[in-house]
């Protein structure tokens, strides 16, 4: 078992934090499959919002749906890492906590299908301008 690190103040708390998000970020993208696959949506997602004929506000909010699936992913993942140090045995508490994050990722897979929809319902019914 490793040492609890050295609490940082600061500035170098602020770098350390940094640190470890990014440390997050590369775990999950060696270990765990779905926000590999998720990710990989994302990147292939990523050029046709800036292509579309939209105006700035929705292209970010197809980021910004876009971008809360990996959050929600990162969330998941990280229940169900705590549900399993908590405990390596089956329990019926651990299998609820872990469809229960797994049902907060299809919410927010169905948010941002959502979200398609209607952006790209708007580019198709003439030019993406409202109304």
């Amino acid at each position: 078992m490793s040492s609890k690190p050295e609490n940082h103040t600061g500035l170098k708390r602020i770098i350390a934090a940094g640190g470890y998000s990014l440390a997050g970020l590369a775990y999950a993208l060696r270990r765990e499959t779905a926000f590999r696959q998720e990710g990989l949506l994302f990147l292939l997602l990523l050029p046709v919002v800036f292509f579309l004929p939209l105006p700035w506000l929705y292209k970010y909010l197809l980021l910004g749906l876009n971008t809360l699936v990996l959050i929600v992913e990162l969330l998941n993942s990280a229940i169900e890492k705590v549900v399993d140090l908590a405990s390596p045995n089956y329990h019926h508490l651990a299998k609820q906590a872990k469809d229960m994050g797994s049902a907060a990722v299809l919410l927010s897979l169905l948010l941002a299908l959502g979200g398609w929809v209607m952006v790209l319902g708007l580019v198709w019914r003439g030019g993406g301008r409202p109304g």
